[in-house]
C-alpha cells in the first residue's frame, strides 16, 4: 500500500535549501537617505548649497575684456608723418669753399618716434651728411633743428644753378624703414647754388645773400 504525506511548502525553512544569486537590484537613493542620520544630512545639504553659490557667483562674472593687440597696420608709414623745412644757412661760405652747412627742422606728426640719416644731395659729385655725423630721432609732436654738411667732391659735370635741389633721407619707424627724397624751394636752391658756384667757378661766384625765409619740403618716394 502506497501513501502520500503532507506536501512541504517551497523555500520552507524547514527544507534548508540555498539558491545561487544572479543578480540583485541596489539600494535606492531614497533609501541611503533615509538611512543617513539627521547630522549628516544637515552636513550634505549645506554642501550642496555652497557648492551651488558658488558656481553660480563664477557663472555671474562678467568676461574679462581683451585688449585689442597693437596691429602693424596701425603704425603710420615714417615719410608720411616726417616733413623737412629749411631754416638757413648755419655758417657763411668762404672765399672757395668745398662744403656748406645747412640748417633744418624735422618734425613728425604722429606714430612712433623716426629716426633719420642723411645719405646724399641733389647731383653726383656732392656728398650730404648730419653734422655732427649721426642719426637723428624725432619724437611725435617735436621738431627737431639738423645742420646738414653737403660737400662738393667733384666739380666735372656738376650743374651750377641748383633748380629744385634735394636731400636723400633714410627715415625709420617701428613701421618701417624708408628711402625718401625731400625735395625744397625757396632759399634752400639759392644757398646751395652760391655754394657751387665757389667751388667749381669762384670766377663768376654769384654774391653772397642769406636766407630771408624757409621752405616746405615735398617727398619723393625712393622705393
Amino acid at each position: 500500500m502506497t501513501g502520500i504525506g503532507p506536501v512541504e511548502p517551497v523555500n520552507s525553512p524547514d527544507a534548508q535549501e540555498t539558491y545561487e544569486v544572479i543578480g540583485a537590484d541596489t539600494p535606492r537613493f531614497t533609501d541611503r537617505w533615509r538611512a543617513l542620520s539627521p547630522r549628516v544630512r544637515r552636513a550634505v545639504l549645506g554642501t550642496v548649497a555652497l557648492a551651488a553659490a558658488t558656481a553660480g557667483v563664477i557663472v555671474a562674472l562678467p568676461p574679462k575684456p581683451s585688449t585689442p593687440p597693437t596691429t602693424l597696420a596701425a603704425v603710420p608709414w615714417p615719410a608720411n608723418v616726417t616733413t623737412f623745412r629749411y631754416t638757413g644757412l648755419a655758417a657763411t661760405f668762404d672765399s672757395a669753399p668745398t662744403n656748406g652747412l645747412f640748417r633744418f627742422a624735422v618734425t613728425v606728426q604722429g606714430g612712433p618716434p623716426v629716426t633719420l640719416r642723411v645719405t646724399g644731395a641733389a647731383f653726383d659729385g656732392l656728398t650730404a651728411r648730419i653734422s655732427p655725423a649721426e642719426a637723428s630721432t624725432v619724437s611725435a609732436g617735436t621738431t627737431r633743428r639738423i645742420t646738414v654738411q653737403i660737400s662738393v667732391v667733384d666739380c666735372k659735370g656738376l650743374p651750377l644753378d641748383a633748380g629744385m635741389p634735394f636731400l636723400d633721407v633714410t627715415l625709420r619707424n617701428t613701421r618701417a624703414i624708408q628711402r625718401h627724397s625731400f625735395i625744397f624751394g625757396g632759399a634752400f636752391p639759392d644757398d646751395l647754388s652760391e655754394l657751387l658756384h665757389k667751388a667749381c667757378d669762384p670766377l663768376s661766384a654769384r654774391p653772397s645773400r642769406r636766407a630771408t625765409g624757409s621752405a616746405n619740403s615735398q617727398n619723393v618716394d625712393g622705393g
